[in-house]
């Protein structure tokens, strides 16, 4: 079973992070991979990243992942990424373009980081313009991921998943569901991750992030530097129940381990995402 937008199908398997110093090591060997997911910014150059994107392309659906459009910032969405993003996905042909509900820039400073947006009133208004803008250069639906946050804001009028359920109701927009995150501020700021993932509607969620975090001075950082604990796997679980199998990818970005590493990890995975879609007769 697959998931269709559009043209593109995005596969009921796990899929795993794509990143630099593994892609000679998949070209090579061609591992058993559900799907691969890439950090869009990271091809806007063209060149041989993009000609080794299209060839990894050319054998796996390839979701493209973005932490640069800033969707949550006041200042203008940039019309140059956002050209780049089309032109990216044109030419890969995605199975699913995703970005963070976040904010990075204020007119004249660029900030590279995933900044939680302030959940006030506004910002339903604001964050619904820009996924419709970029919904509407692309042509396609827009997944949003939840995010990290290590702060809380006074006043906030909604919670993150109550804020994403509004965005996908008003735009059409997905939801790309990162369990890790959840853990993460549920640590921190003390959210209840089951809450969250209940206020979610059925139908919206498109994709969903395992990843694993590192505690600094007693604060849960979202590094993707460590294996997947125990209670995002619990999590994952849950959102499996709620949602019914989904693409799931495993995400690692620092502390990055030989290829045949990480496979060891993604087969955790995807015996997981398999049972999930066995069960419930995929």
């Amino acid at each position: 079973m697959t998931i269709m937008n559009g043209l593109h199908v995005h596969p009921l398997r796990a899929g795993l992070g794509l990143r630099s110093p593994h892609v000679q090591d998949v070209l090579a060997q061609r591992p058993d991979v559900g799907w691969w997911e890439v950090h869009s910014e990271n091809y806007f150059g063209g060149g041989r990243p993009v000609a080794q994107l299209e060839a990894v392309r050319a054998d796996y659906p390839v979701s493209l992942h973005g932490v640069g459009l800033g969707l949550g910032s006041a200042a203008p969405l940039d019309p140059n990424h956002l050209a780049r993003l089309k032109m990216l996905a044109g030419r890969i042909e995605p199975a699913m373009v995703s970005e963070h509900l976040c904010w990075n820039r204020v007119p004249g400073r660029f900030f590279n980081d995933l900044l939680p947006v302030p959940r006030l009133d506004g910002a339903l208004e604001l964050l619904a313009a820009r996924v419709d803008e970029v919904q509407t250069v692309l042509g396609r639906q827009l997944l949003i991921e939840n995010v990290s946050s290590y702060v809380a804001f006074d006043g906030e009028t909604a919670s993150e998943a109550e804020l994403l359920a509004a965005l996908v109701a008003r735009t059409g927009c997905g939801v790309l569901l990162d369990v890790n995150n959840l853990h993460v501020n549920t640590l921190n700021l003390g959210i209840d991750p089951l809450a969250e993932i209940e206020r979610l509607p059925q139908g919206c969620v498109g994709e969903i992030h395992i990843a694993g975090f590192e505690v600094c001075d007693g604060t849960a950082i979202d590094t993707h530097g460590a294996p997947v604990c125990d209670a995002v796997w619990a999590l994952l679980d849950a959102a499996l129940a709620r949602f019914g199998p989904q693409p799931v990818l495993l995400e690692r970005d620092t502390r990055l381990p030989p290829l045949t590493g990480l496979l060891d990890e993604y087969r955790q995975l995807a015996a997981r995402v398999d049972a999930a879609c066995e069960a419930q007769a995929c």
